[in-house]
């Protein structure tokens, strides 16, 4: 129905640049409103389709989009380059938020490290100033002098006070203790967000960067509580596959937890943006993006657009993150500028086929070329 009205409208738009003297101010004026409120139409239909692509965090109750935008970008200069050398500042983070909104994504995941709470701080003040609202998932960060259970209680008080936020939707403990130093305390940190729910500053609970064995664990001190885990977040992508075929993915949902996956996009590798001898991201990504990488990405890259172009000119990004929320992940998509947040809510709204999918799990198996972090080991 809008497409027969989009060509229609076209059309007359046509004839009207033709025969320009054969209209009157008005019926010229007639058909620009035309056109306004089909195009309004079609960005209408396209939200409410973000909107509707929502899934349950764990056995909470509390629905979410399918993909969520991560925050780590926001004000963090040593990795992103914020204000210094990524090109980007405050300015062009408010306008990712006001994407975020605009598009119809409701899921912000946040983490009182990034950026030093600057982070934390601009979620908040975004949404006081645009007088909107997301829901928020922050995490807590068992640093070595971290190592009771009021610590997580206290952490999120200061995450909150950050926030402007009376309560937050998911709080997630970012990754386990430190060998010898506190791993000893990943029992108490358990303890401490189920306090945390407790005391109503969380209406979720989850963990980050757990294996099998400590999900297991950390579910079973949950349960014993009545208090759901919500959650584990893990870097999966289509280039890091580890925690699926180590069996996360299927502990995950034999216990009901979500999981949500960071690094949907291998830090930019699955974007189809970089090729061999071209451009690189600077900072410490230069790295990551190697010529022999990017080369031997190109067969998966050109099998992305070609399933993209299948479902109506969808990005390499976008078949990339919808990839994992076809293997049950939430993704977190980085978004550091307005159109970063348009393109990650085109990846909502449409699903892979299982041929598709099997043919990118196929393309991607002999390329696990990210690196994971030291965290999923202890």
């Amino acid at each position: 129905m809008v497409h027969a009205h989009l060509g229609s409208t076209q059309t007359s738009v046509v004839r009207l640049r033709q025969c320009n003297s054969c209209f009157t101010p008005r019926m010229r004026a007639a058909v620009a409103r035309r056109a306004f409120r089909v195009s309004n139409a079609a960005s209408t239909s396209a939200k409410q389709a973000v909107q509707d692509d929502q899934v349950e965090l764990g056995k909470t109750g509390i629905k979410v989009n399918s993909l969520a935008i991560g925050a780590w970008q926001w004000g963090d200069k040593s990795f992103w380059g914020y204000d210094t050398y990524g090109g980007y500042g405050e300015d062009e983070i408010r306008k990712a938020y006001q994407g975020i909104v605009d598009s119809g994504l409701n899921f912000v995941d946040t983490a009182e490290v990034y950026g030093f709470g600057k982070s934390e701080k601009y979620l908040g003040d975004f949404q006081g100033k645009t007088n909107t609202s997301v829901k928020i998932a922050t995490k807590f960060a068992p640093v070595p002098w971290r190592f009771t259970s009021d610590a997580p209680v206290k952490a999120l008080k200061g995450s909150l006070d950050r926030l402007n936020q009376k309560s937050v939707d998911l709080y997630q403990i970012h990754w386990p203790g430190f060998p010898v130093i506190n791993s000893w305390a990943n029992d108490a940190f358990c303890q401490g967000l189920i306090k945390c729910h407790q005391q109503g500053l969380a209406k979720a609970v989850g963990v980050s960067n757990y294996s099998v064995n400590r999900l297991q664990r950390a579910n079973g001190i949950m349960k014993d509580s009545g208090v759901p885990l919500a959650s584990d977040q893990v870097q999966f992508s289509l280039l890091y596959r580890k925690h699926e075929k180590e069996g996360l993915l299927a502990k995950a949902k034999e216990l009901g937890v979500s999981v949500i996956a960071y690094s949907p996009l291998a830090q930019g590798l699955l974007t189809g943006k970089y090729t061999a001898g071209g451009s690189k991201p600077g900072g410490p990504r230069t790295a990551i993006f190697s010529d022999d990488k990017l080369e031997k990405l190109q067969p998966l890259v050109g099998l992305m657009k070609d399933i993209g172009s299948g479902h109506g000119g969808k990005t390499p990004a976008q078949v990339a993150i919808n990839w994992v929320m076809c293997k049950g992940a939430i993704p977190i998509v980085g978004s550091k500028s307005y159109e970063h947040a348009q393109s990650a809510a085109g990846a909502l709204g449409w699903r892979l086929s299982p041929d598709q999918i099997s043919a990118l799990d196929a393309a991607s198996d002999s390329l696990q070329i990210a690196v994971g972090l030291p965290f999923e080991n202890w």
